[in-house]
């Protein structure tokens, strides 16, 4: 009986032994991001005030770039054929893990470090979608582990993709086209959130293009008759897609917007243009809808009289979860904890509550439960859907807004430029490397991770929605 017991008890404290090496080893990429803590906070505040939007975010990149190359990572910039897209990397041989950065703004979002609606510069673009954190945050992570491969703790490689204009033209597509991905095991992303949880919701498909109708110019009131209405075209066509929506499936989405429908009144406008985008949970329910849409535009050029164009900007699958990792990175959030505000920061929050006409219930700073199922897919749509049918790809969000603050408005670059922002950025910079660090260390959870995603992916054949080079502005 003493026997047992001693064997127990050697058992319980070499389990306990193990458990606080792990702990060490896991302190020592939390002491990592620590480390580097101000500087990233400095990286996301620079890139929150420079804005820059879709394929011109040349400071910005070469901020993140520069600071992966002071730290020791080798960076290949201007990776396909984009010139703010590019790849640091540290380390050789199996595994790959990589994660991604964004950091492009949206237009007309721009906004002081304020509660209430207040433009640093009016009409100019803000980071009304956190990617100014979502890049600092991310390469910080990729900097916790490269230092703990040069230390000799783990073996492998890792990799930070700068991935520029996620918000408009989905410029991963053309990155998963340049084969960036192939060598990957793994992928791990992050995006802004207002709540802390390993995110196995999926997204929406979605596919954009151009409409443009060319008629006849005259003048509107002398001779109109000579006109052939390139705007007529463009309001038969809207008409015809806001009748289509009652038909389309309840999950689908139907955007667009007007970009040129004549410049004056007196004149019968020869040329309008139109931006259109369909969504849906699935690509294969999306890509019906978006051929229906499409054919729409030549009833309206036959019955205006006018010709037409159709251009494809690009589209994006729906994101492909990865339960199996999804639970990793639960366990290192629960095992981060919580983030916690000041007075100050909760009242910050209620206030832009107040002003956007939400409830005051301040931040929600808590870990969230790992979902049992997977609830409908949100009403987001991104290109690492693309990354996840290429590799299998673990995410999270993580807090930086204060509880239903509406996403793309200006109350969210009022928190990103400030410390609720940066605490939420540092927290998922943890949280990523701490993830990263256990696939490093236990091939058996890579393993797990790639045949989750080999079973989800089936045999679809991923094909990229892209017709041409990146519609790089100037080129």
């Amino acid at each position: 009986m003493k026997k047992t017991t001693t064997l127990l008890l050697l058992g319980l404290l070499s389990l306990n032994l193990a458990a606080q090496k792990m702990t060490k080893d896991k302190n020592e990429v939390v002491a990592s991001v620590e480390k580097h803590k101000e500087n990233l906070i400095q990286l996301s505040d620079s890139i929150w005030a420079l804005a820059e939007t879709a394929f011109e975010e040349s400071i910005s990149a070469e901020l993140l770039a520069n600071y992966a190359e002071k730290n020791g990572m080798t960076v290949t910039r201007g990776v396909a054929n984009i010139p703010t897209a590019f790849v640091a990397t540290y380390g050789s041989g199996k595994p790959v893990i990589s994660v991604l950065g964004e950091f492009d703004a949206l237009p007309g979002l721009s906004q002081n470090s304020v509660p209430n609606k207040d433009p640093r510069i009016p009409g100019a673009p803000g980071h009304g979608c956190g990617h100014n954190m979502f890049g600092a945050a991310s390469l910080g992570a990729a900097i916790a582990i490269k230092e703990q491969i040069e230390a000799g703790k783990i073996k492998g490689t890792v990799k930070f993709f700068g991935t520029p204009a996620e918000e408009k033209f989905f410029g991963k597509v053309w990155m998963v086209e340049a084969g960036l991905w192939d060598d990957v095991d793994v992928n791990v992303s992050w995006h802004p959130s207002a709540q802390i949880e390993a995110d196995v919701q999926s997204g929406l498909s979605l596919v954009d293009f151009i409409v443009e109708f060319y008629g006849q110019a005259a003048h509107a009131s002398a001779d109109p008759w000579n006109g052939r209405s390139a705007a007529d075209a463009l309001e038969l066509y809207t008409t015809g897609i806001n009748y289509y929506r009652e038909h389309i499936m309840p999950t689908s989405r139907i955007h667009y917007h007007i970009q040129d429908g004549g410049q004056v009144v007196n004149v019968v406008p020869d040329y309008a243009r139109l931006w259109v985008r369909v969504r849906d949970p699935k690509r294969k329910v999306m890509l019906p809808t978006y051929e229906r849409v499409k054919a729409m535009a030549e009833g309206a050029a036959i019955m205006a009289n006018v010709d037409y164009k159709i251009s494809l900007v690009s589209g994006i699958y729906e994101t492909l979860v990865n339960r199996a990792g999804g639970e990793i990175m639960q366990n290192n959030l629960e095992l981060l904890g919580p983030i916690t505000y000041t007075e100050e920061e909760t009242e910050y929050g209620k206030a832009i509550q107040r002003a956007t006409g939400k409830p005051e219930v301040g931040m929600d700073g808590e870990v969230h439960e790992f979902k049992k199922t997977e609830d409908l897919p949100g009403g987001g749509s991104t290109d690492v859907g693309d990354v996840s049918w290429n590799v299998p790809n673990i995410n999270l969000g993580v807090t930086v807004a204060p509880k239903d603050t509406p996403w793309h408005s200006w109350a969210v670059v009022a928190c990103g430029g400030m410390s609720i922002g940066h605490k939420g950025m540092i927290h998922a910079s943890k949280a990523m490397g701490l993830t990263m660090f256990d696939l490093f260390k236990d091939p058996k959870l890579v393993d797990k991770v790639k045949e989750e995603y080999k079973t989800r992916k089936g045999d679809e054949k991923y094909e990229a929605m892209i017709d041409g080079p990146p519609p790089i502005p100037g080129k």
